[in-house]
Formats: structure tokens, C-alpha cells, sequence
């Protein structure tokens, strides 16, 4: 150092903190600590993931496949004893069970809803309580006197959907005459022609035809019991209503509907006759292998009535079948009020609308294959294997409009070759495509016949339904008969991007048709930033679905859509951290969109949604990890008694009983690996 005039070093004296120092330093205080916590974050996801996919792995069937319990109201469980009285094969031990599960779902106001935490039913309360009375239960009881009085208040019998009438009608407690005519000559009409029965969507198609039979045969057998508790004026139960006016739809479709009355009376009989031996045929030809018909409980009860008035024994092969595929969907457990000494509960009995293998058990290969379960892994092959085996190669109603186009694709149950949906192939192909499989070229051709099937179900304004292509007329959810939910099949948000994905991950993303599928998704935006979803509930499902499939064909997430949609998921995240909507979003938008209580399913599609908007990093999303976090349960499961699929919107909610384990370790997976659309989470 150089000695200065004055005798010292030349040294600068030390220099005082300035408030920028102190800014720089809490700063760097602040990231460390943000880093330490988002380390303990994914510390804490990897242990959660690991819980998750041993559980997971721990409950699939040694044949390949997983399957949730799918639960949904008390009218499955209702209509089935109902069937068993209408044909004489009561079983007391069966009939108690399923009592005990109906009055273990009713509510302290007496009545019965479609979802949990829902409000009271008016047609599910009825067929509930008539269900109870065939059990046995004294209509004085309280429960039962709750029940009645409440369906009172709601207009009574009278104010009922047309199917609990027609239930009703079965057993004398309703007039035929006062139920909308349905002709079974419907089946002659043309393709060409309005209402023709592929102007329905399947579901309602398959059952639609049963029923033309049942309203042509009109039966009824002695009723056990009178229900004047139920009508609020025994008298005159079925008090007239005006017409809507008849420059309207609904009064066009009333006025109809009289015709049809009339029709009847003067139909010719050889015609009538003919036409319910092709309906019986029809419904005969579309019998599954298993018995079922469609593979759901609706078309599968009321085709077994109809055949059974047409004269077919039930000792009949085809009746013997069709029962015991419904015997199958019964879910037994030991949940009941337990003994008087303590023992455990009495068993319940539960009637599964549907059963899902093959969409649960692509999810759940998804799920795993995300989360880090290595490719070739005996248990992925497993279900690669049994899903490979589970195509379609034949035609079913689909090819009604598509008649060139070869099959390929994929159903949602066991069985159920006539009715392949667009949205299991899709997944199932994503599914298949992240296995190792030791025959990869097996592996290719049904990918490469799945993917041209899917792009053969394209609808013209280029987005996919659920079933079939370009169902969408408007007149028969206009039928008085129809008021039991959704009839009709047009494309939605959420299958037309799980379709848009498949078509990324196979190399089509440049494909004109696909383009067109992601012109279509973005043009159905909602105004908030959130899409609808058709299946699954509600605007968190729609949203959950597109997202992933715009980053995998390359939106980026700049892109004014996905920060729209970001937007919206921010601002409806609970406090709590997770994300929940209830089913009243259906019919309550501005209320219920995006709200309700957190659920596993949907708190992980909010996250898949954030994560493939390239949120991994955001407080929002480090919030809803550390909410599946905290509610995972010991084994590695989360519970989930909400209701997050949909079936019709707001009329048939679902319970899907793997979704709770699925969709979560999905999320975690992504977040942790990366996943589809983005680099892994670093240490």
C-alpha cells in the first residue's frame, strides 16, 4: 500500500450497509427459502408418489385390468327389485341387502339424492320409497313418512320423470294413458328421417327400442300395496296441465304426442305385430356376449321386459344371460348397521349402472407409466396385454353413418362390441404407447387401426363425440318421453382433446383433421377461460382434458388461451389449496363453476391442466401438490365420497371409485417426471 501525506495506507474505510444491500440480501433469504420449500415439496410428492403406485399396483386383477366401484344413485338399486317383483323371482336374502343400501343413502330430510351432498330427488325419492315398501318397510315408519311427505310437497307422482311413471305403470299405480306414447313402428323410419332411432344417441337408443315394446304391451301386474301417500291428491292424481303454446317446440312435440295417442287406436295390427318382432330382433342381434345389452343397467332391464313380453321364457338362453349379466353388477359389502351384539355391519347391496375396466385400466396404466413405473414392468404388460385383447373388430351403430369405415376402436366395458366409444380409444392408445411391450409390431397395428377408426369418427365441424359421428339433431331431447337427461351425442371439449392428444403422440399433429379438432377446442372457450366437460364434472374436467392436449400439439403456454384458462384455475382454487366442483355447476354456472369442496380427481386436473401450461413452478401448483399430499391416506388411496363423472349433465351422476387414485398420481407423476409436456422436476 502506497503511505499517504497524512501517515495512512491509502485503505478505503469500510463502507456502511445501503438499503439496496438489505433489499438484495432478504432476496436472496427469500429464494432460499422458496427453494427450501419447494424441495420439501417434491421430497414429499416423491414419497406420495411411491404410496400412490404401490396401491395402486396392489389392486389390479391378476388378469391385466383394474375396475373402481362405479356408484351413482339409488334408482339402480330401486329398479332392480322393482324388475325382480315385476317377474316373479324375489330373493329376501337380496331384497334386504339392497334395503339396507337404499336407507343408508337417504337423507335427514327424508329423501333420496343423485349425488353425494346433493339436494333431495323427486324421482329418485319415489322409487326409492316404493322400493322400500316392496322391502317391507311400514309406511307409517318415520323415514318412509318423511319420504312421502316431501314427495308431497314436490307435486306428488304426477310431478315425477316419465321412467319412475312408467315403472309405476307396471304395477297399476300409474294410467298408461297418461304416459307419452312410443310407438314401436319408429323403427321403420328412415335414416333420412327426423327422429329415426340413430338420431338418439346410443344409450338412448338401446333403450328406447326395449321400451317401444312396453308401451305397445302395456302390462300390469297386481300391485302389492296402494300408494295414495304418494299423490297429492289421491283422487285426481294426475291433475291436466295446459299445452305449451303450439308455435312453440314443446307445444308442437305435446301435440304430437296426442296424435300418437290416437295412433294408436286406429294402428293397424299386422303392422304393430311387425313391428315389434323387428324390435325384438333388433334388440336380440344386440345382445353382448356376456348377456348384457350395451353394457349398462337401463337398456339391459327394460330389454329383458320387453323380451319377456314378446312371449320368451326366462328360462330362455337370451333371458337367462340378460339376468345374470345384471346379477353381475351388483356390488356386495358389510356395510350395513352393525348387530345388536357388536358384530360387524349386515351386508348392503349395490347396483353398478356401468362397469369401466377398460377406461380404468388405461388411466391407471397412464397413471403408472407417469409416476415412473418402468416401461417393460411385468404389471404394465400385463394390462397392455389384456387391453390389446379387449378391440373391437367388428362393425356395431356406428357404422350406420360410417359404413366404410373398418373398426378398431375400444369399449368401455367388459363387454360391449357394438358400441365402441371415441374416448376410450383414444387413452387407450396413450396408454399402449407408453408400454414396453415384448411384440411391439402387435403393438402398432391396433394403434394404427385405433387411430384410423378415431379419425373416421370425426364429426363435420371437426371435433368427436362420444359414440358416434354428427349426432346432433334437435328433435328428440324435445320429446315428451325424453326427460330423463341428455339423448343425443355431440361432440365435446373433452373427447374431442383426448383425441387430439392420441393424434400428437402418434406423429399427426400436423394433420389436417387434427388441426381442425384444435380450431374447434380453442373456438370453445368459455368467456372465463374454462372448457366444458361433458363427462366428467364440470368445467375443471373440460379444462383438465385440453389443456394437456394443446401443449402436446405444441400451443404454447403464452398462448392467450392457455393464460385465460390459467387465470381461471388460479381463482378458483380453494383456500385448502385443492380445487373442487359440484354437480350443480350443470345448472348453475355462475354459481358453481370451479367450486365446491376439494376433491382428489379434480384438484389433479387442475394441477395436469397448470403443469402442462408450464406452471410447475407457480405457488398455485405447489399448493395443490401439498393438498394431495396431506389427504393421502396411510396404504397409499385417497378418499373421494363426491361425485366427479358425469353421465348426463345433472340428471346421471357418477362416482367413479378409481378416479380418486388415478388422476392424482397422474398429477404427481408430471409433476415430479415432467409427464407429456415438460422437463423432469429437479432435486
Amino acid at each position: 500500500m502506497t503511505a499517504t501525506t497524512d501517515g495512512s495506507t491509502g485503505a478505503l474505510p469500510p463502507r456502511a450497509p445501503s438499503a439496496s444491500d438489505a433489499t438484495a440480501e432478504k432476496t436472496a433469504t427469500q429464494a432460499s427459502a422458496r427453494t427450501a420449500v419447494r424441495q420439501d415439496t417434491v421430497d414429499a410428492a416423491r414419497r406420495a408418489t411411491a404410496r400412490a403406485t404401490d396401491y395402486l399396483l396392489s389392486v389390479q386383477d391378476p388378469a391385466g385390468w383394474w375396475k373402481g366401484d362405479l356408484e351413482t344413485n339409488v334408482t339402480m338399486d330401486a329398479e332392480d327389485l322393482l324388475l325382480r317383483q315385476f317377474l316373479g323371482i324375489q330373493d329376501p336374502k337380496l331384497t334386504e341387502a339392497a334395503a339396507r343400501h337404499i336407507r343408508g343413502q337417504q337423507g335427514a330430510d327424508g329423501t333420496w339424492a343423485t349425488f353425494y351432498g346433493g339436494p333431495g330427488e323427486l324421482s329418485t325419492t319415489i322409487e326409492a320409497y316404493v322400493a322400500l315398501r316392496l322391502a317391507g318397510d311400514a309406511p307409517d315408519a318415520p323415514h318412509m313418512a318423511r319420504a312421502a311427505a316431501w314427495v308431497r310437497a314436490e307435486g306428488g307422482i304426477a310431478a315425477a320423470r316419465v321412467f319412475t311413471r312408467i315403472w309405476l305403470a307396471l304395477f297399476g299405480w300409474w294410467k298408461w294413458d297418461d304416459l307419452p306414447e312410443l310407438p314401436p313402428e319408429l323403427l321403420y323410419f328412415p335414416k333420412w328421417f327426423p327422429l329415426n332411432i340413430y338420431d338418439f344417441g346410443c344409450w338412448a337408443r338401446q333403450t328406447i327400442v326395449p321400451l317401444t315394446i312396453v308401451s305397445a304391451k302395456r302390462p300390469v301386474r297386481p300391485a302389492p300395496f296402494a300408494l295414495d301417500e304418494l299423490h297429492t291428491d289421491p283422487r285426481h292424481p294426475n291433475p291436466p296441465r295446459p299445452l305449451a303454446p303450439a308455435t312453440s317446440w314443446d307445444g308442437v312435440f305435446q301435440r304430437l304426442d296426442k296424435a300418437l295417442h290416437l295412433y294408436r287406436k286406429v294402428a293397424l295390427r299386422t303392422l304393430r305385430g311387425a313391428a315389434m318382432r323387428s324390435a325384438a330382433r333388433w334388440i336380440i342381434e344386440r345382445q353382448e356376449n356376456d348377456g348384457c345389452w350395451g353394457g349398462i343397467q337401463p337398456p339391459a332391464v327394460y330389454s329383458v321386459i320387453a323380451l319377456h313380453l314378446c312371449g320368451y321364457d326366462l328360462e330362455h338362453p337370451v333371458l337367462r344371460a340378460g339376468l345374470d349379466s345384471l346379477d353381475r353388477f351388483a356390488v356386495w359389502r358389510d356395510d350395513g348397521p352393525p348387530g345388536p351384539d357388536g358384530t360387524s355391519g349386515a351386508p348392503t347391496r349395490m347396483i353398478e349402472a356401468c362397469q369401466s375396466p377398460v377406461w380404468d385400466t388405461c388411466l391407471a396404466t397412464i397413471a403408472l407409466a407417469d409416476a415412473g413405473v418402468p416401461a417393460d414392468h411385468p404389471q404394465l404388460v400385463k394390462a397392455a396385454e389384456w387391453m390389446l385383447a379387449e378391440q373391437i373388430d367388428r362393425p356395431g351403430d356406428w357404422s350406420v353413418k360410417r359404413p366404410q369405415l373398418p373398426s378398431g376402436g375400444w369399449g368401455f366395458e367388459f363387454e360391449n362390441d357394438n358400441y365402441p366409444d371415441i374416448d376410450d380409444t383414444a387413452e387407450v392408445v396413450l396408454a399402449l404407447r407408453r408400454v414396453q411391450h415384448p411384440d411391439p409390431l402387435r403393438v402398432d397395428a391396433a394403434v394404427r387401426r385405433a387411430v384410423r377408426w378415431n379419425l373416421g369418427m370425426q364429426s363435420k365441424n371437426g371435433a368427436w363425440g362420444a359414440f358416434d359421428v354428427d349426432n346432433t339433431s334437435p328433435f328428440p331431447n324435445r320429446l315428451p318421453f325424453c326427460d330423463f337427461g341428455e339423448v343425443i351425442d355431440p361432440p365435446s371439449a373433452d373427447v374431442t382433446a383426448h383425441v387430439v392428444e392420441m393424434l400428437a403422440d402418434v406423429g399427426r399433429t400436423h394433420d389436417p383433421r387434427t388441426r381442425r379438432g384444435i380450431a374447434w377446442l380453442l373456438a370453445e372457450q368459455e368467456p372465463d377461460g374454462s372448457w366444458f366437460g361433458r363427462w366428467g364434472t364440470n368445467y375443471l374436467y373440460g379444462t383438465g382434458s385440453v389443456l394437456p392436449a394443446l401443449a402436446a400439439v405444441g400451443v404454447p403456454g403464452s398462448h392467450p388461451a392457455v393464460r385465460r384458462a390459467v387465470s381461471w384455475l388460479e381463482r378458483v382454487q380453494n383456500d385448502d389449496g385443492g380445487w373442487g366442483e359440484d354437480q350443480r355447476s350443470y345448472q348453475d354456472k355462475e354459481r358453481w363453476a370451479g367450486r365446491g369442496a376439494s376433491t382428489a380427481s379434480q384438484t389433479a386436473w387442475a394441477l395436469m391442466a397448470l403443469l402442462a401450461a408450464g406452471e410447475r413452478d407457480s405457488e398455485t401448483v405447489r399448493r395443490g401438490v401439498r393438498w394431495l399430499i396431506a389427504t393421502q391416506r396411510e396404504d397409499g388411496s385417497w378418499d373421494e365420497p363426491y361425485f366427479t363423472g358425469t353421465g348426463f349433465p345433472w340428471d346421471f351422476s357418477i362416482n367413479y371409485h378409481l378416479y380418486r387414485q388415478v388422476f392424482p398420481l397422474t398429477a404427481l407423476g408430471r409433476y415430479l417426471g415432467g409427464g407429456p409436456a415438460g422437463a423432469p422436476v429437479e432435486s
